[in-house]
């Protein structure tokens, strides 16, 4: 999740200062968002987009879900980093978003806000190449590979939309960890059943050279249907793979679980006490791989 920086974090909190340059010679707005700096690419910026996306595009095949795969096209140019604009312009046709530069984390209002006018935030900075397989924050790689294609999909796309606007709600009632954790477990970090089995759809699995695997395949983590209540209890991990996903049968089914108002559900949460990453409770039993 694009948030966190220069307020106190509430998703994965961090002791090491944020990324990115948050002056700008003036050009950030109030809102975070800047224009997307694209001179400042070089050559080498260019290169590891193009290694990392050809990385990470070999291994969808019977990992991604079908409208990930369906949707990556509309990125456009894989040698280099795209520009926004050029990605905007197809974008705004589909489904009526479009992406906004940001010099990094921001926290958590903002962000919502954006989200709720249908304006996603993507880091524009790149990775260093000895972060090539790993890293932190999100940058541009993980923003536009690993989040883009979704918001071509209209019902993901009204949920991000939905999302952005329940968060809102939820920080001005004190609840925005617990709704961060539906947004990591969905967005981040979502799986959905479709007819060939387990797929992902999240973008921090999607980005990952060894967590698609992982998410998918592997027979380790637990996997349970998302259920609202248990996942803003549940604890997440932003260091290691995760060990519990959730699983949605569909982006419909998404988007009508959120359509309540959350408030009287936040006031639940209050008594029910967190849930360690990993842990299972009393009579679940994890889905299968099929």
């Amino acid at each position: 999740m694009n948030t966190g920086s220069p307020t106190p974090a509430v998703y994965g909190e961090s002791e090491r200062p944020p990324r990115g340059d948050y002056a700008r010679g003036g050009q950030v707005q109030a809102d975070y968002t800047c224009p997307q700096d694209y001179a400042s690419y070089t050559d080498a910026d260019h290169d590891t987009y193009r290694r990392l996306y050809e990385r990470q595009a070999a291994q969808l095949p019977g990992l991604a879900c079908d409208a990930f795969i369906a949707a990556l096209p509309s990125l456009g140019v894989k040698d280099r980093i795209p520009r926004f604009e050029d990605i905007n312009a197809r974008l705004r046709q589909a489904t009526g978003w479009e992406i906004v530069a940001v010099p990094g984390l921001i926290p958590e209002l903002p962000f919502f806000q954006l989200l709720a006018n249908r304006r996603f935030p993507v880091t524009d900075w790149i990775r260093r190449p000895e972060e090539f397989d790993y890293i932190v924050e999100p940058d541009v790689f993980h923003d536009l590979f690993g989040h883009v294609p979704m918001l071509f999909d209209p019902t993901f796309a009204d949920y991000v939309q939905r999302y952005g606007e329940g968060g809102i709600k939820a920080h001005h009632l004190g609840a925005g960890e617990k709704l961060a954790r539906l947004y990591w477990y969905t967005v981040e970090f979502g799986l959905i059943r479709q007819p060939q089995g387990l797929r992902a759809y999240g973008a921090g699995i999607l980005s990952s050279v060894g967590e698609l695997q992982h998410a998918v395949r592997s027979p380790q983590p637990h996997r349970l249907p998302l259920d609202l209540v248990r996942t803003m209890r549940s604890r997440y991990k932003i260091d290691s793979y995760q060990s519990t996903y959730f699983v949605i049968d569909s982006f419909d089914q998404l988007f009508d679980m959120t359509a309540p108002d959350f408030a009287p559900l936040y006031e639940r949460l209050k008594s029910e006490p967190d849930i360690e990453a990993g842990a299972l409770l009393p009579g679940e039993r994890s889905l299968g791989l099929g």
